[in-house]
């Protein structure tokens, strides 16, 4: 992420959503999904960070059954 810094807020209204059909998980950060104004993937192009004004809204694994070593019915 280009060597910048991002805050995360809202620890506390954290929630998970899960997209079974692409295997992506989704962690949320704030009351409801918000619009970002800026995306990051990660290096392997695996993890993408959501942010808006400074600050990560949410977080998308993607394969992330594969990751957790899980099976997903």
């Amino acid at each position: 992420m280009s060597g910048r810094e991002f805050l995360v807020r809202d620890l506390d209204k954290m929630w998970f959503e899960y997209d079974k059909q692409n295997d992506i998980l989704y962690i949320n950060f704030g009351d409801s999904a918000e619009e970002a104004d800026e995306e990051f993937l990660s290096e392997n192009g695996e993890i993408a960070f959501r942010i808006k004004d400074g600050r990560i809204v949410s977080i998308m694994i993607i394969g992330f059954s594969s990751k957790a070593g899980i099976t997903v019915i």
